[in-house]
């Protein structure tokens, strides 16, 4: 029987000025990982790690981080963001309404201001994390 293994949102891409990281990989594939940057993973190692577990996935860890953490602060000094779906009532002109899944882009700030009750009503689903490079390389 051959194993499979899930592989969607699990990539790392680069364009001029920012680096886009999938969130299906675990603490330790991006450690592990020769495609992530060694910024990003030095900041794993150093700051994530202690707070999280090597098994965590990063969509996990950015679903139940908390408002208050040191970790916010260095999403907030990387200038990143988080590509989520979430379900939001649309309305037709006839009048009826239908739910259904949007795709948005916000930053860890405004992910981590909502409780996780709320995240789970809102049907939120973390896609990607998105950093700028130039705050990376500062960092």
């Amino acid at each position: 029987m051959k194993k499979t293994v899930y592989e969607d949102y699990k990539y790392s891409m680069q364009d001029t000025g920012k680096v886009y990281v999938g969130s299906k990989y675990t603490l330790d594939e991006i450690l592990e990982s020769e495609d992530m940057p060694f910024k990003f993973r030095l900041i794993v190692e150093r700051y994530i790690l202690p707070e999280a577990d090597l098994q965590d996935t990063l969509e996990t860890h950015l679903y139940y981080l908390e408002p208050k953490s040191f970790i916010v602060k260095i999403y907030k000094q990387l200038k990143a963001k988080v590509k989520i779906n979430i379900i939001e009532e649309k309305k037709h002109l006839l009048g009826g309404s239908k739910k259904q899944y949007v795709t948005k882009l916000m930053t860890v700030e405004e992910l981590t201001a909502m409780s996780a009750e709320e995240k789970e009503k809102k049907g939120v689903v973390v896609q990607e994390l998105i950093m700028s490079k130039l705050a990376l390389m500062a960092f």
